[in-house]
């Protein structure tokens, strides 16, 4: 008796120790550089169970460069206080994953088979454990396209900003600016490989940016238990915005400005286009608006809109006409919202100017109003950003 219940208790110890040996987290990241610890402490502040798996003995990121830091990646160089030493980096980064309770970190162990299981994916490693999740991040692997057998990766990545073409409006991350160098965006539908779901692949050099924007993008997919091409783009792009992550390259709007948001939502519209100069983009904020610069933007998202600039002869755009549109379009109270906003104008939206109603609007005031009353960020729009009506 006393060795059948020796014998029990030991089978239930083994069961336990081999239930022990398999994980399944939402989101798997493989890689240990910049793009793979974005994407990790990303999925992983987005709420959902992570795993990355290092395949070294830790971490490996790179020096930051660049002018256009947000999100994780200015947290992380507020945190080594921009330091430029790799060692310092990379101390830095594990005491942070450390700290983060939907994040676990595999830094001693090899995979040695990966393939598919399901819906899902499996990964052996060399130490005896298996993981088991739902989607896939690969942030650098070179050896897994051949494991997986994939055979047609994302050809294209970061692309120049260009207002000639509409797929700025599926950007999930604003690219490199560095000298020498155009201010980019990253189309979230750059992530996927056309027939392989929940699998996002990165290239080994993308930035912290991008990895964050793939990171938000699994978690999305992993806690609605979607599939990856049916995730939602704007939910994933408002996410993004509210994690502090610049989805625009726009140089002179800094994190810290009160109007940083607004202007990011509006800005990956086009309603209100930044200013492409050389390098750089900047969305001029205290610049004039004026009927031509948002006459058609407005219209492609609004069929209403037609009739209001077809009936409103100025060239300029004042405080007042500014409002009319917004309550025309927007199916606003003509007598309540000019008020509603005046007393916003100082104690929300934090604006220096002085409510004048004569007064020509700026880009600034605008894109805040807008985002307030009429938000065109709420429309949506197809893959190549073509508006959906």
């Amino acid at each position: 008796m006393m060795k059948k219940l020796f014998f029990i208790f030991w089978l239930s110890l083994v069961g336990l120790q081999l239930k022990a040996q398999t994980s399944k987290p939402a989101v798997l990241v493989v890689g240990n550089g910049n793009a793979a610890a974005g994407a990790a402490i990303q999925a992983a502040v987005s709420g959902v169970k992570t795993t990355i798996l290092l395949q070294a003995g830790g971490f490996d990121v790179n020096p930051i460069a660049g002018d256009l830091n947000s999100g994780i990646q200015a947290e992380f160089l507020k945190r080594v206080n921009n330091s430029q030493d790799k060692q310092i980096a990379n101390e830095v980064l594990t005491k942070w994953t450390d700290t983060l309770k939907n994040l676990t970190v595999i830094k001693n162990a090899l995979w040695v088979k990966a393939d598919r299981s399901g819906s899902s994916w499996s990964f052996k490693l060399n130490d005896g454990q298996t993981i088991k999740a739902r989607i896939l991040i690969n942030a650098g692997d070179v050896k897994l396209q051949s494991a997986l057998k994939i055979d047609n990766l994302p050809t294209s990545y970061e692309i120049p900003l260009n207002y000639d073409a509409t797929l700025y409006r599926t950007s999930v991350a604003a690219g490199k600016q560095v000298k020498g160098t155009t201010a980019t965006v990253f189309s979230m539908y750059n992530f996927f490989i056309p027939e392989e779901e929940n699998l996002l692949w990165l290239k080994g050099d993308e930035s912290m940016l991008i990895g964050q924007a793939a990171g938000a993008t699994a978690a999305y997919a992993g806690f609605f238990g979607v599939k990856t091409s049916e995730v939602n783009l704007k939910a994933i792009q408002g996410e993004l915005i509210n994690y502090k992550l610049a989805l625009m390259p726009f140089a002179d709007i800094k994190q810290d400005d009160a109007n940083w948001k607004a202007i990011q939502f509006v800005g990956v519209t086009g309603i209100i286009k930044g200013n492409i100069q050389n390098t750089k983009v900047e969305f001029s904020p205290n610049s004039l608006v004026t009927i031509d610069d948002i006459k058609q933007p407005i219209k492609d998202f609004y069929y209403k809109a037609q009739i209001w600039f077809d009936d409103y002869k100025g060239s300029t755009l004042t405080l007042k006409a500014a409002l009319e549109l917004i309550c025309y379009v927007g199916q606003k109270s003509p007598e309540s919202t000019p008020k509603e906003i005046e007393k916003k104008w100082k104690a929300t939206y934090k604006l220096d100017s002085d409510f004048d109603l004569n007064k020509q609007i700026n880009r600034r005031e605008l894109a805040v109003i807008l985002q307030d009353y009429m938000p065109p960020f709420n429309i949506n729009v197809d893959k190549n950003g073509k508006v959906i009506r």
